[in-house]
């Protein structure tokens, strides 16, 4: 007879193996190594509060044998260590609703929420639908390879459309504000996708754009294998909806009839947004991210949160995340990218954002990160659609300002708290490889620029004073959080005025982030399933 429990406060040096931490904790807790009878990492992170003091802090699951577990609960505190019974929260799916389905339920959008939504659709007998607008992920990689190089915008298959979605050339962060047992499983997916099993407790677990491709390819291989489809080029163009019901999808393939269809389309479906707002689907502006991207030498940042332990192979290439207060708004870093790259957010031809990604060994020489301040719609005006409109029109500037050929608009962070235009080459690791050294303000909107004036040196000060140390700005950074809502109600997960229509992930405004996305995809699939039964 065994009972587990959780251990909190583990700590294990830099150069203690992992394989350690069972014999660890049972020394601590005065128990013997015969006592475990088994064992699990849940939680793993850096403690950076001392950079003289750096070391790894864990939580696991001990399973230990029934009277040892009653004495290393008995010791918890005394021991330092945190120490209760465990039981991990079970995962939660339901049993299918009774209402039929004439027609198989479709997916629209291939990104982290419709993949993941469609994927356990298929696992549960429901042999969905997918339609993507973009390109399955190899050939959307050669398209990207394309542009990078040189080449034109296809609208169609790019940095944001496409399998996988954005979060496929976006870094590959799996950060979440939240936890439970859905967050889990949509890891577990990812693990047994050929993502590193240790996402499963890493405190900032990462996949890397290098590793996404196959991931995401993985993930559509084991749908199909279940019973559902994927059509790629596929865009759907319009939505039959009858007495209020959803009947039908017009695709640029044709019609398509459905009476159930989850909506993941991504933040970046300005057309999709359009299409909604002329046949009466609800929308509603709601507060975005705007901003800048800011790069410094990733040497600069691994000495700033490493200190003398800086280089250690067990640290690898540090991050950090600042928020300060600048002005009326708070200025803060997002997507911070290790060893990272600036690239194009690109969608549409004729307008330029810039953005970040890593590979899974954060190898560039850079750092880079999203650094925004939040748009309110007050700050816009009433339109459904006024955060697109605020986008595009810094988006266009910037396109014509980088020369009307996706050059990124840089400037020394240094130069522009200085008020001045930069010059000549400056160093960036933007990965279409032309930028253009210039005055970023005219480029920014009013309240933006007055948080990076504020805010800045304040983030310097915070880091050592290396914040600031040859750093660039790249921008706009605009696609940081989809400016729009597409109301759904709270226990159905349906539109309030278009039955059988699922709004979802971060296009729809319910999400910011692959594990996010990704989640709202799997809870809205559990709605759909807990409504309908299986399709005949």
């Amino acid at each position: 007879m065994s009972t587990s429990v959780r251990i909190n406060n583990l700590r294990l040096e830099l150069d203690d193996p992992e394989e350690a931490l069972p014999a660890r904790a049972a020394g601590r807790l005065g128990l013997g190594t015969d006592a475990v009878v088994g064992w699990r990492i849940l939680r793993k992170s850096l403690d950076a509060r001392r950079v003289d003091d750096l070391h790894f802090t864990f939580a696991m699951e001990l399973e230990l044998a029934a009277d040892a577990a009653e004495r290393a609960v008995a010791a918890s505190g005394r021991s330092g260590l945190t120490v209760q019974p465990y039981q991990a929260e079970a995962f939660d799916w339901p049993e299918s609703g009774g209402r039929p389905l004439e027609h198989r339920p479709v997916v629209i959008g291939a990104g982290p929420a419709g993949l993941i939504a469609g994927y356990l659709l298929a696992l549960n007998g429901y042999r969905p639908l997918i339609l993507e607008r973009g390109q399955g992920v190899k050939e959307r990689v050669a398209d990207v390879r394309r542009f990078d190089a040189g080449g034109p915008v296809d609208p169609e298959s790019n940095y944001l459309f496409g399998e996988g979605g954005a979060g496929t050339f976006s870094d590959g962060k799996l950060t979440s504000r939240s936890g439970g047992p859905d967050v889990h499983r949509v890891l577990e997916i990812f693990a047994d996708c050929h993502a590193k099993p240790s996402i499963l407790y890493e405190h900032r677990p990462h996949l890397g754009s290098n590793r996404l491709p196959l991931i995401v390819r993985t993930i559509r291989r084991k749908l199909e294998e279940l019973g559902g489809e994927v059509r790629f080029g596929c865009r759907v163009e319009d939505v039959d909806i009858v007495d209020g019901k959803l009947r039908g999808l017009g695709t640029s393939s044709g019609y398509v009839p459905a009476d159930a269809a989850i909506l993941a389309v991504g933040h970046s479906a300005r057309d999709t947004y359009d299409m909604l707002l002329r046949r009466g689907v609800p929308l509603l502006a709601k507060p975005f991210q705007f901003g800048v991207r800011i790069e410094q030498p990733q040497e600069q940042i691994n000495k700033a949160q490493h200190g003398p332990k800086e280089g250690h192979p067990a640290l690898g290439a540090a991050d950090y995340g600042l928020s300060v207060r600048a002005g009326a708004c708070d200025l803060f870093t997002f997507c911070m990218c290790a060893g990272g790259y600036v690239m194009p957010s690109v969608s549409e031809p004729g307008y330029f954002c810039s953005n970040g990604m890593s590979e899974s060994r954060h190898d560039s020489p850079f750092a880079n990160s999203g650094l925004v301040v939040t748009i309110d719609p007050a700050q816009t005006s009433s339109h459904p659609l006024a955060g697109v409109h605020f986008q595009q029109r810094y988006e266009r500037a910037a396109y014509v300002a980088g020369g009307r050929s996706y050059a990124a608009p840089i400037q020394w962070a240094r130069d522009f708290l200085n008020g001045r235009a930069s010059k000549g080459a400056l160093p960036s690791s933007y990965t279409r490889g032309a930028t253009r050294a210039m005055d970023l303000g005219p480029l920014l909107p009013e309240q933006v620029a007055r948080a990076l004036l504020k805010g800045l040196p304040i983030m310097d000060r915070r880091l050592d004073r290396r914040f600031l140390r040859d750093a660039t700005l790249t921008g706009p950074e605009s696609r940081g959080s989809s400016p729009v809502r597409i109301p759904r109600d709270a226990d159905s997960r349906q539109s309030p005025t278009v039955a059988g229509l699922f709004p979802c992930g971060e296009g729809a405004g319910y999400a910011g982030g692959i594990v996010s996305a990704a989640v709202d995809g799997l809870r809205t699939a559990r709605a759909l399933v807990a409504a309908f039964a299986t399709p005949r």
